[in-house]
């Protein structure tokens, strides 16, 4: 791809990347996703992501000191999501931007995110959320939300209260964790466990109202609590996690016209 304009005035410098079509639903994008890189260095993942062979893109690459790389426009599809869902819909790659952040993971010495980094990514988040007309702020999502079978990032350590502090994405104050009340947990089956899967559901998350706590049932409550509640992230739905669903549910923002 040859050089394009970048679309916010806080990018740093562009570094096309091959691996974007067209968004196929002609539907101008409703979601950030927001992912980590999870390489050992920032340059080898700007270099994956640039590479053909790879077949995978982001929209932004956020380095640990703020800078901020764009590889694709904001107008085409970037690779970065994969096999992946969210209310419903399949092609999330279509539907959203994909910012991906410069952190090792959980493989390479997962860390915090430096303030600076963090601050870019907020600045990054509001000049599209400014250029792009309204997005809900549930639709600022993680990697693991739309694919949690298959993915961790950005991870529990990523801070989404300070997003949501500053204006960017749905958050809660999660319940806290010494909470007494029955948990629903892998095993178990019956009326409780639907009653979350619908919950997850309604949510967003791709997840069938089975009945039965599950293995893809655990891996969605993990993805919740990795975003949500990420004090103790271990798949059981405990009174905590049930608590800060329904709250999240409760003060979710109505539907934009």
């Amino acid at each position: 791809m040859p050089l394009f304009q970048p679309d916010s005035f806080i990018v740093s410098d562009i570094v096309p990347s091959p691996n974007c079509d067209e968004r196929k639903d002609g539907r101008p994008p409703d979601i950030i996703l927001l992912h980590y890189t999870g390489m050992q260095t920032g340059q080898a993942a700007l270099e994956r992501l640039t590479m053909a062979a790879s077949k995978v893109s982001s929209h932004y690459v956020v380095f640990e000191d703020g800078r901020i790389v764009q590889c694709v426009p904001e107008t085409l599809r970037a690779w970065h999501a994969g096999v992946s869902s969210w209310a419903g819909e399949s092609d999330i790659n279509s539907r959203s931007i994909g910012i991906e952040i410069v952190n090792p993971g959980h493989e390479f010495g997962y860390c915090d995110f430096p303030l600076r980094q963090t601050a870019a990514v907020i600045s990054l988040c509001k000049t599209i959320l400014t250029r792009r007309g309204p997005i809900s702020s549930d639709r600022i999502l993680a990697h693991s939300d739309v694919a949690p079978s298959r993915k961790q990032d950005p991870g529990e350590k990523f801070p989404w209260e300070l997003l949501n502090e500053s204006g960017v994405g749905h958050w809660v104050r999660s319940a806290p964790l010494d909470l007494d009340g029955a948990k629903v947990q892998p095993g178990d089956h019956g009326e409780l466990v639907t009653r979350l899967q619908r919950a997850l559901a309604s949510y967003g998350y791709g997840i069938a109202e089975t009945g039965r706590y599950d293995d893809v049932t655990r891996d969605v409550v993990t993805a919740f609590q990795r975003h949500f509640r990420p004090a103790r992230v271990d798949g059981i739905a405990d009174p905590s996690t049930l608590l800060t669903l329904r709250a999240l549910i409760e003060t979710r923002p109505a539907p934009l016209a």
